[in-house]
């Protein structure tokens, strides 16, 4: 069984620690921060023995070498296609790579888009994604192209309906504003609406989601259903032949009216 436990960094960072019960040893995934992630490792007495990285942006990777000083020789697993300092073992497509005191196995799922290298980690139900698929969004394009983003989100697209989606930020709120910006009559938007602003109101997080929900209500998931593609061609005022160019089109409005 692994447990896993969002640690809050910056203003709407989550940065995951994983956790096997009975273990004395915890990995950090995307660590923008170090502060958080040791006082999290004292207040349970645990020590870190891995890092694993999505994607090269600072708000992920900023806590790798003050954590690497803290415990020395610890495993940092990332990307092998993107410059990022402090990384010992560089992953690809389909590796199944063994990290130091979890006994869990990830596959890497190389997702770019986002980032040109950017990869996801999925396995035991769970799915890693950095900034690739939010919840009831995705990342902006900032080095690799919207076709890559599009096709890094039919991927994910394709997993099991019912995997746990640890995206690295507390954006649900806002994204689903512009969800509903897309598909203005959608019962499900709405009621998720509802039910993440209840949970905010309690103080809570509203990740992890749930792929099937976000299949439901996200819309850059949804570009093959016919009311994302009409919202998509109304807003570039011209016919749209594929699900790549309804993403583009969807993401450059969000991008250019909405964030």
């Amino acid at each position: 069984m692994l447990e896993v436990t969002p640690v809050k960094a910056f203003k709407d960072n989550f940065i995951w620690m994983l956790h096997n019960p009975g273990s004395e040893t915890a990995v950090a995934v995307d660590p923008g921060e170090s502060a958080p992630v040791l006082a999290w490792l004292e207040q349970r007495g645990l020590r870190l023995s891995a890092i694993l990285i999505t994607h090269k942006h600072i708000d992920h990777t900023g806590g790798v070498m003050d954590l690497q000083f803290a415990f020395p020789g610890i495993a940092v697993l990332g990307p092998a296609n993107e410059p990022i300092r402090g990384i010992k073992v560089r992953v690809k497509e389909g590796e199944h790579p063994e990290i130091p005191g979890l006994q869990a196995d990830f596959t890497v799922l190389e997702v770019p888009g986002h980032t040109e290298g950017h990869i996801a980690y999925f396995g035991e139900g769970l799915l890693f994604c950095g900034d690739t698929l939010f919840s009831a969004g995705c990342g902006g394009i900032f080095g690799g192209t919207h076709e890559q983003m599009h096709a890094s989100l039919q991927r994910i697209a394709a997993l099991p309906a019912d995997t746990l989606v640890y995206c690295a930020h507390e954006y649900t709120l806002a994204n689903l504003g512009f969800a509903k910006w897309v598909e203005p009559e959608s019962e499900a938007i709405l009621r998720r609406e509802q039910e993440v602003k209840a949970l905010l109101a309690q103080g809570e997080n509203t990740v992890p989601s749930i792929l099937q929900t976000e299949l439901e209500t996200n819309p850059f998931l949804r570009v093959g259903t016919p009311a994302v593609q009409a919202a998509a061609e109304r807003y570039v005022g011209h016919a749209l032949g594929s699900g790549a160019e309804v993403f583009t089109a969807i993401r450059r409005w969000k991008d250019r009216e909405y964030d």
